[in-house]
């Protein structure tokens, strides 16, 4: 496969975005304006009940919230998961209901950010948001399968010679369509987090739900075109597979399972142990724009190397390398401390995040069958929220130094790349 550079996927990104002729195209669409509303929905919050209340009242509002960012797979897992495996062709339907219910729902909460019935909105907010990510990594293959058969059908004109109309993107790896759909998400939260910040500063948080509430409306009006599952799906053989179930049992799935979820641990842990670090010292609020600006710098960058190196590099490999570097930068923290260390610490985080996410849904998507894959990215989206959320409780519950938090992840990441990239060779 040849390999491209990170300017060649942008430009890739940005023609299959404009091109709503395609499949991915037009789910290219609808990720953007769901990230975006994500992100303005968390800069509302984060300015509502982080920054605009006391250290202490703060800390209680953020472990009340990061019990809320769990719950919501409780619901996704067991009940939607299934669903969206049985409705191949209402998946689209399910999208559009992920982002028009948050139209009236964060309508809502803009007239709740005072009162507790902003906990239960947020709850359903983030069960819709959770909903539309799993679904989302069920229709990747289908979107790529879809275009890659309209792609062999256009090929030939009506006399039966080859077409000279432009084809599709194609054979870039279901990880190559990942890096393209966060490279896209990246850049509309850093858009949207930039004008949710000044709106935030000119206007008010409630403003900022409505703004979401907006881009909520366009994405899921955009949800519903979405093309319908291509009729390769129901042809597709079992040895386009490895596995007739849902794919856990499968050694590379399952060893990707498992050093995803510690990456997305130290990424929660190293997220917060910053935020409320820089809170303890009373920083100011440009030390946490710069930590937002390095987290999107090192997901771009981290994009870069996926686009670089995938096809030459196996998926597994990329991943235990993140895993690797972060334990090498969280380690020299730990020897030579610094404030500004740990915000350029971010950016190693958004670029570990960036290579490894894809990395593993590249890895999901190869080795689960389709109709497995809702229910599937289901369970394994528990499994790495709940790491998550476990990694961010334990620096907001427990007061502790840079150093000690910066060496318990290098010790803990540094450990699993070497099991993770040596022990599934042999697991295997």
């Amino acid at each position: 496969m040849k390999r491209r550079g990170f300017f060649s996927l942008a430009w890739v990104a940005l023609r299959d975005l404009f091109d709503q002729n395609t499949s991915f195209g037009r789910l290219a669409a609808v990720h953007v304006g769901m990230m975006a509303g994500d992100t303005l929905v968390t800069v509302s919050l984060a300015g509502s009940l982080f920054f605009s209340v006391s250290p202490t009242e703060a800390k209680s509002k953020v472990l009340a919230y990061l019990m809320l960012t769990f719950a919501p797979f409780a619901v996704v897992s067991p009940v939607l998961g299934p669903l969206i495996d049985r409705s191949v062709n209402g998946r689209r339907i399910i999208v559009a209901v992920s982002g028009l219910s948050r139209v009236l729902l964060c309508w809502m909460m803009s007239r709740h950010l005072n009162s507790w019935l902003l906990f239960p909105e947020a709850f359903a907010v983030l069960v819709a948001s959770k909903l539309y990510v799993v679904t989302r990594g069920t229709l990747v293959p289908e979107m790529a399968r879809t275009d890659q058969l309209s792609q062999r059908t256009d090929s030939m004109d009506e006399s039966g010679w080859p077409s000279t109309h432009r084809p599709v993107t194609s054979n870039k790896g279901f990880a190559g369509f990942n890096a393209q759909l966060t490279l896209l998400g990246t850049g509309a939260g850093l858009i949207m987090g930039v004008l949710g910040a000044a709106i935030l500063k000119a206007l008010n948080a409630a403003s900022v739900l409505q703004f979401a509430a907006l881009v909520f409306f366009f994405a899921g009006l955009a949800s519903l075109r979405l093309h319908k599952a291509s009729p390769l799906r129901q042809r597709t053989t079992g040895s386009d597979w490895e596995l007739p179930h849902d794919g856990v049992d499968h050694v590379e799935v399952s060893w990707g399972l498992s050093a995803m979820s510690i990456l997305r641990f130290a990424i929660g842990f190293l997220g917060f142990l910053l935020v409320f670090g820089l809170r303890h010292q009373h920083a100011s609020l440009t030390w946490y724009a710069w930590a937002l600006g390095m987290t999107g710098l090192g997901s771009l960058v981290g994009l870069a190397i996926v686009t670089r190196y995938h096809g030459t590099r196996d998926d597994s490999t990329l991943l235990a390398w993140s895993h690797i570097v972060l334990a090498l930068a969280a380690g020299y923290l730990t020897w030579q401390p610094s404030l500004v260390g740990q915000v350029l610490l971010s950016g190693v985080i958004g670029l570990v995040g960036a290579v490894a996410q894809p990395s593993f849904d590249s890895i999901t998507q190869q080795h689960v069958t389709p109709e497995h894959q809702g229910r599937t990215f289901a369970k394994f989206a528990v499994r790495q929220q709940l790491l998550w959320v476990v990694g961010a409780i334990i620096p907001v519950a427990i007061a502790m130094e840079f150093t000690i938090g910066d060496g318990v992840i290098a010790g803990i990441c540094l450990t699993t790349g070497l099991v993770y990239g040596l022990g599934r060779r042999f697991a295997r």
